[in-house]
């Protein structure tokens, strides 16, 4: 069951309460008795725990990038224009 935040608009008074998603929100104030007892919006509290859930997870906003198709069969293969050339390889020594 959810717990539910509530104040009174008239006297201040805050509580927490314990109710079923299905039960009627509470209106009256328990200190006051004024009928301005209402329902405030909070952060859910709650952790994902457990194998699998790491705690940069979803932390960022950045999705996964999308697949996207290869523009030519030899592109990935052909060197980029701005990489710097290959260094030649020293001979091997000789004994």
């Amino acid at each position: 069951m959810p717990i539910y935040a509530y104040k009174c608009e008239s006297c201040g008074f805050a509580k927490d309460v314990l109710q079923k998603i299905s039960d009627a929100p509470l209106e009256q104030c328990p200190s006051c008795s004024q009928p301005t007892f209402k329902k405030q919006l909070t952060a859910a509290g709650f952790q994902l725990k457990g194998s699998g859930w790491y705690a940069t997870d979803f932390k960022s906003g950045a999705t996964s990038a999308p697949a996207t198709a290869p523009a030519a069969e030899g592109a990935a293969a052909a060197p980029k224009a701005d990489a710097a050339p290959p260094t030649p390889a020293a001979p091997a020594a000789s004994t």
